[in-house]
């Protein structure tokens, strides 16, 4: 049997290609975050009424909401629980599937505002967790179709921290609109059903097992294999003769017993 040779290590146009899409997708993941932390602060610095931003569903007054709303934050709580996951699922998205994210987000940003808009509870509904509701069920749903290394362990990544989400579609609370959470899920479903062949997969690395050549099964005598059991002679059978070509068992002595 041939052991094959180890499987050489990632070549360096790749390594600076993939520490390029690092950098890319910290970057545009953190300009999100700082452009929802600046119009925030901006508002409450100034004394700006936002509710003005934000979704009414069904006033066509309100329209503008659909691009607003995300930016707008009933408080700094609401702004705080939103920034972490907002920031971790952007910098995945932009990492793994960075053709994807140019249709996915728009279509997630637009989708779950034109949903809160068209079905909502009459209120008034603000907050970019339509968005980060979104990015979770596209990560997650786009890694189980492409099946690729990358994608499956971003989607299971995604499913441990922030499953949670899946509960948060459904009314729970008053002043939580679920019908945002609703809306970006089934955007972000959309999204990744009609984006997946954007991206193509990475490179898979190949192990040196998947090299070895197959042992014909007429091959006994490889010297890595065990020798077969009936070659194997057993101690608590005694003695045997010895033949020309094997070897003998060799007998244990009695033991003595000690004198009276």
């Amino acid at each position: 049997m041939d052991i094959a040779a180890p499987t050489p290590e990632p070549s360096a146009v790749m390594v600076q290609r993939d520490r390029k899409r690092v950098f890319y997708a910290l970057v545009g993941a953190a300009g999100l975050v700082v452009g929802i932390w600046l119009a925030w602060l901006g508002a409450y610095a100034l004394g700006w009424d936002m509710n003005a931003l934000g979704i009414r569903p069904r006033d066509p007054h309100r329209l503008i909401g659909i691009l607003t709303a995300p930016f707008v934050h009933a408080n700094f709580e609401h702004l705080m629980s939103n920034t972490l996951p907002l920031g971790l699922l952007a910098a995945l998205t932009l990492y793994a599937y960075p053709r994807a994210t140019r249709v996915a987000l728009p279509l997630i940003w637009l989708g779950s505002g034109l949903g809160v808009w068209l079905w909502a509870r009459p209120s008034l509904h603000v907050g970019i967790s339509g968005v980060t509701h979104g990015l979770m069920f596209f990560l997650f749903v786009i890694g189980l179709v492409r099946r690729d290394r990358l994608g499956v362990a971003i989607a299971l990544l995604v499913f441990f921290l922030y499953g949670g989400m899946l509960m948060t579609v459904l009314p729970r609370e008053q002043e939580v609109s679920f019908e945002y959470h609703l809306a970006g899920g089934v955007a972000g479903l959309i999204a990744a059903l009609l984006t997946f062949r954007l991206d193509a997969a990475l490179p898979r690395k190949r192990y040196s097992w998947e090299d070895e050549e197959a042992v014909p099964s007429t091959v006994t005598d490889d010297e890595l294999e065990p020798p077969s059991p009936r070659e194997v002679p057993v101690l608590w059978h005694g003695p045997r003769v010895r033949a020309a070509d094997a070897d003998n068992v060799i007998a244990f002595p009695q033991a003595r017993h000690p004198r009276e």
